[in-house]
């Protein structure tokens, strides 16, 4: 019957099985059915011990709440031993809260007698003559520090047995071996800046009136302010001792086959593309502009650990600038941009000065984005607004600024470039059409003219070399090179112009109507958009921005293109500029990423 029974409740759901109740229970409890009976016959001692552990039984849970019934009377002081317990928590009420712990000092174990015999430095507080600490750390006192047993602090240690130190003592160590590998910088360190303004004013003899100058600078109105060279470069020893022209060593360099290395580029990537690059003409700078109306101004240092560092940049509202450059004479930098107006920014002050008119000529001198200075510094050439058949370019006092001369072409399409001969005498100005002429500043007339062969659409033009004799009638420039539209380059040796025994009241005597190029170089295929002379005038850059990687080194005088370099893996990209240093021996390219690259010319 037992066995029908269990068969006839297989199919249901079994149901809670009630714990076993204890004997002194049982009046207390239902009883259970005869199937529950059955079910439990069956289980064996195991299977019944295993239950009771993991639910409990009635016995075990009744035991619980009388063991809890007893803590309260215990809790009350019912009992002397409860007593005692109260005594002893009463008294952690009067104990501080880091009494009740310690600071684990590492794996070994310090006592407080190791301490104390431990030698005590006092290195000095860091922050004598400061202003004290806004917080200290009272576990300082507590702390024990074992040197010897990490070994990235055994370089603490005073002496190779010391070990164990406290904690303000290391603090003081780790502050000072930090101080070690940064060092306070000059510009932040106040008494570092009056040392050397107090030495400054020594060694240049300067007065009270002129110290009081550069206070005032901060207060004059209408003028826009900029942080001046002085302070900028107070700490580059390099950059303050300006080099007499002539000391370098000339160098000669090879045809054909050239030596450049690869040197660190110039810090940081520009906005945007950059338009105009210069180097100054004595000291280690390196000037570079674009349309994002920030100008910028590097050391040129491949020392690391920061080679060739931005010193300052110069931002002007709303002006892209399309042309910057260098005074060749004084420390003054020239910006302009496609407005009716162009700034001075002078280094040593600091002040930003804007010219706005060339007064008498406002209306042909509508923009004044492209300029140049001359070499010796006395004047800037303004290329003024085009007009038919022909163009205009005005020529500045570069130190008064006043109008003094205006050379005017007479060229189908107007001015394509212009440069200033070597001697800061005359301009040599090719219009669109080719036809190129020679414009004397000081007597103000037009010496010659003669043709480019070949021209189809003249777009730039370039100076450079020199031809060894002094006051010559078109300058002392060796070569000129005009590059085309069609991508093609002529290089002209003006020395052979010089040489010629004609008479000297005809144009036929200074220079040939249509002369015959020393070289012509096809190599780059798209416009030509950059010809560059090194200083030394052994070397011609050609490039254009039409095509990636379009630039060729020309070896003068051989005229003969370098042919291992660039290769296919020279990072160019699309040039918007290139410079020569003052030495020729480094050659800066930069691109539309706004990055700026460097090579070294080994002779």
């Amino acid at each position: 019957m037992a066995r029908q029974r269990t068969r006839k409740h297989a199919g249901q759901k079994a149901p809670v099985q009630q714990p076993t109740p204890s004997t002194q229970d049982e009046a207390e409890l239902p009883l259970e059915d005869e199937s529950q009976s059955d079910v439990e016959m069956e289980k064996d001692a195991t299977e019944a011990e295993l239950e009771k552990l993991v639910f409990g039984d009635s016995a075990g849970f009744r035991e619980e709440i009388r063991s809890f019934d007893l803590g309260e009377e215990r809790a009350s002081g019912e009992s002397s031993a409860s007593g005692e317990e109260e005594t002893k928590d009463d008294g952690l009420e009067g104990v501080q809260d880091d009494d009740l712990f310690f600071m684990d000092a590492g794996p070994s174990e310090v006592d407080g007698q190791a301490l104390a015999q431990a030698p005590q430095y006092d290195d000095g507080d860091a922050t004598h003559g400061q202003d004290p600490p806004a917080w200290e750390d009272s576990d300082e006192e507590r702390m024990v520090v074992s040197l010897a047993s990490v070994p990235r602090l055994r370089k603490l240690r005073r002496t190779e047995a010391e070990d164990v130190i406290s904690g303000r003592d290391y603090a003081k160590r780790l502050r000072r071996q930090f101080q070690l590998l940064n060092p306070v910088p000059v510009w932040a360190d106040k008494s570092a800046r009056q040392t050397s303004k107090k030495r400054r004013r020594r060694n240049s003899g300067s007065s009270a009136e002129e110290s009081s100058s550069a206070d005032d600078m901060e207060v004059n109105d209408g003028e826009v302010k900029a942080q001046p060279l002085a302070e900028l470069l107070r700490d580059f020893d390099s950059l303050t001792r300006r080099t007499e022209n002539g000391t370098s060593k000339k160098r000669k360099l090879r045809p054909e086959v050239i030596d450049i290395q690869r040197m660190k580029d110039v810090t940081g990537v520009q906005p945007s593309a950059i338009t105009s690059l210069s180097f100054h003409s004595t000291l280690p700078l390196l000037l570079s502009s674009g349309p994002s109306s920030t100008l910028y101004l590097h050391h040129i240092s491949p020392q690391p650990p920061n080679p060739n560092p931005l010193l300052t940049s110069l931002h002007m509202k709303r002006t892209p600038l399309t042309t910057t450059a260098f005074h060749p004479q004084d420390d003054r930098i020239f910006l302009s941009a496609r407005r009716r107006y162009f700034h001075i920014w002078n280094l040593q002050s600091g002040i930003v000065e804007k010219v706005s008119r060339v007064y008498g000529h406002q209306y042909e001198q509508r923009s004044m984005e492209r300029f140049k200075l001359s070499p010796d510094g006395k004047h800037l050439a303004l290329l003024g607004s085009s007009r038919k058949g022909g163009g205009v370019i005005n020529i500045l006092d570069a130190y008064t600024l006043q109008w003094t001369s205006q050379a005017r072409i007479e060229s189908r399409g107007g001015i394509a470039e212009f440069e200033w001969w070597g001697d800061g005498r005359g301009l040599c100005i090719a219009g669109k059409n080719g036809e190129v002429t020679e414009w004397n500043v000081e007597e103000r007339r037009t010496l010659a003219r003669w043709q480019d062969e070949g021209a189809v659409g003249t777009t730039v033009l370039a100076l450079g070399g020199a031809t060894g004799s002094s006051k010559g009638p078109i300058g002392e420039d060796r070569w000129v090179a005009i590059g085309s539209s069609s991508g093609v380059v002529n290089i002209y040796d003006r020395r052979v112009w010089a040489k010629s025994k004609a008479s000297p009241n005809t144009d036929d005597s200074i220079v040939p109507k249509a002369p015959k190029p020393a070289r012509t170089f096809d190599q780059l295929t798209t416009p030509i958009s950059h010809l560059v002379f090194s200083p030394d005038g052994q070397i011609l850059a050609m490039g254009s921005r039409w095509k990636k990687d379009a630039l060729r080194l020309v070896h003068l005088p051989s005229c003969s293109a370098y042919r291992n370099w660039p290769t296919s893996g020279t990072p160019l990209g699309r040039i918007t500029a290139v410079a020569f240093s003052k030495d020729s021996d480094l050659l800066a390219v930069a691109n539309e990423q706004g990055k700026i690259r460097m090579w070294e010319i080994r002779p």
